[in-house]
């Protein structure tokens, strides 16, 4: 953990991209001041929208930036969500492109600057994702994706993906991580909200993030929506990010989960609902609510380990 005046010192004096850099902290740690470090030496703007952290997370940060000119904090008096943080900061955000970024997300040096540069390259591509990748450097899933329509869904909810290498049209797994790494940018259908740069111009058109959803999947909902209205969604290999993954939400998993599958349920209701048999949505929303049923037995089941494992040392 740096010292303040050190993490202030390693702020060089450069040229700041024209970038809006949007940060939904909740009880993130230490690791949001690192975040707000890497993104603050490449980002013209730095905007922290907090959900009412009970952590020291923001006195952490306040401490390492006092009055800095670049960054600005917002404080939410209650937790409004992940989607509805994102729309506090695009209402306060000032520049032609907006960085969405978790805040347990470290960007590389350079890397906001090819994903700018891909951007720029071509008016038609709205939203720009990086190489997100663990921190053993492994490649992250989410980062690149497909669309999980229901079909997919069910393909891998059951297992099927493992008969792509067969059929792959027909058993396509919706992962794109397994697959060969690009080495030039590619156009994807949908990529992850820990890490989004998007145009303006393109928010404008396709509209704010839907608030409808807590926390999970409204990434895909923007992605499909993005799509809808012709723009492109491209995946940049040589922008690496390391994404810390889970650092919010690891202390409350009955939480998440019952948000996560939630979000599920919304997102193909509001999408696929009028384009597939009632019977298939029925057995979709019976496989999300089973594969929470499962979420929630799993990490009880962790909990009970760990309360006995304590007990018995």
């Amino acid at each position: 953990m740096h010292a303040p005046q050190e993490i202030c010192h390693t702020i060089k004096k450069r040229y700041k991209l024209s970038i809006s850099t949007i940060i939904v902290n909740y009880n993130a740690g230490s690791i949001l001041t690192q975040c707000v470090q890497a993104v603050l030496q490449q980002a013209e703007q730095v905007l922290v929208i907090d959900n009412a952290s009970s952590d020291s997370s923001l006195l952490e940060l306040e401490s390492s930036f006092f009055a800095h000119n670049h960054l600005q904090i917002i404080r939410l008096n209650s937790n409004a969500g992940f989607a509805a943080g994102c729309n506090t900061g695009l209402s306060a955000s000032t520049q032609p492109y907006i960085l969405f970024l978790n805040p347990d997300c470290i960007l590389n040096e350079g890397s906001l600057q090819r994903m700018v540069q891909v951007m720029e390259s071509d008016s038609t591509i709205g939203m720009v994702g990086g190489y997100l990748v663990n921190p053993d450097g492994s490649e992250q899933g989410g980062g690149r994706r497909a669309i999980p329509t229901p079909w997919r869904a069910l393909v891998r909810a059951f297992g099927l993906y493992h008969l792509e290498k067969y059929w792959p049209r027909l058993f396509f797994d919706f992962h794109l991580n397994k697959q060969p790494l690009p080495q030039t940018p590619v156009e994807v259908e949908a990529i992850s909200g820990a890490l989004m740069l998007v145009r303006r111009q393109a928010i404008d058109d396709v509209g704010p993030w839907d608030e409808q959803y807590f926390l999970h999947c409204e990434d895909l909902d923007w992605c499909m929506r993005f799509k809808q209205k012709n723009w492109k969604i491209v995946f940049v290999p040589d922008a690496p990010v390391v994404h810390f993954q889970g650092t919010c939400s690891r202390s409350r998993p009955f939480f998440v989960a019952w948000h996560k599958h939630r979000g599920m349920l919304h997102f193909y209701r509001k999408f696929f609902r009028q384009h597939y048999p009632g019977t298939l949505m029925g057995l979709i929303t019976a496989g999300v609510w089973l594969r929470f049923a499962g979420a929630v037995l799993y990490h009880s089941a962790r909990n009970c380990y760990r309360l006995l494992k304590f007990k018995h040392e």
